[in-house]
């Protein structure tokens, strides 16, 4: 009896040699997960709450003010840039900001050609759209008084002015909101946001445009954990519709009547 348990505990003690030393399986998860659950913790933080809603407070009331200026006011470019750096400075100061492109399996190539993609349906669903907006004076008015900042305007510095705008506002609401919410309301709660916000500039269609917008971007914010594909997306579709909603209203206007 005695021989055969002093075997066993030999047996048992090579066989501890030979397995390596495992870690507890949260452990494990904790170890795999590496970077993502430290930022993950980090995106949680108080500090990065209490920045973004500061500057959604602001930044609303920044761009209520910028869009409401007459056509060829001399603080519409003042303004509207100094509304692209309340948003980046909001996204800097909540905390680090996401990748630009972190799913695996696909190039950046690919990303960013779906995103032009995505892109160049939203701005033809949107001037399909305008045909029918140019039959509702309530609604086309508003766009076009819009739009005239572009007409009276220099329509580069414009268009500059529109391309840094939509990436500040990809880095605000699709990083630095989106990283600050709990992952169940991060798709609705930045849509809501960005288009009440989109709305205080008093045009109708370019609220509508926000949510359609929204639901795409934060849906390819998801999908690729970067801001790649969104910012991309959102930038063909401003510049898309600054400079083509214009001629086709003014076109479908036309043959309307």
């Amino acid at each position: 009896m005695n021989t055969t348990l002093c075997a066993r505990v030999r047996v048992n003690r090579l066989l501890d040699r030979e397995q390596p030393m495992t870690s507890p399986p949260f452990a494990n998860k904790i170890a795999s997960a590496g970077p993502v659950a430290s930022n993950a913790l980090q995106d949680a933080s108080p500090r990065r709450r209490v920045v973004s809603a500061a500057t959604l407070v602001v930044g609303a009331g920044v761009l209520a003010w910028s869009l409401r200026l007459p056509p060829g006011d001399a603080l519409f470019y003042p303004g509207t840039l100094l509304l692209a750096l309340t948003w980046i400075g909001g996204a800097r100061l909540s905390g680090p900001l996401p990748p630009r492109h972190r799913r695996t399996g696909e190039s950046r190539l690919r990303v960013l050609a779906e995103a032009l993609a995505a892109g160049l349906i939203l701005v033809t669903i949107f001037l399909v759209g305008a045909v029918v907006v140019s039959l509702v004076p309530a609604l086309a008015t508003p766009v076009q008084e819009f739009l005239d900042h572009a007409r009276k305007g220099n329509l580069l510095l414009v268009a500059a002015i529109t391309a840094a705008n939509g990436l500040a506002e990809e880095l605000f609401f699709r990083g630095a909101l989106f990283a600050a919410l709990p992952r169940r309301w991060q798709l609705a709660e930045t849509t809501v946001a960005y288009t009440v916000v989109t709305a205080l500039s008093g045009v109708p269609l370019l609220a509508l445009a926000a949510l359609l917008l929204g639901v795409v971007v934060a849906l390819q914010r998801r999908a690729t954990s970067g801001l790649l594909a969104s910012v991309a997306t959102h930038l063909v579709w401003s510049l898309g519709m600054l400079l083509l909603l214009g001629p086709t209203l003014s076109t479908a206007s036309r043959l309307m009547h």
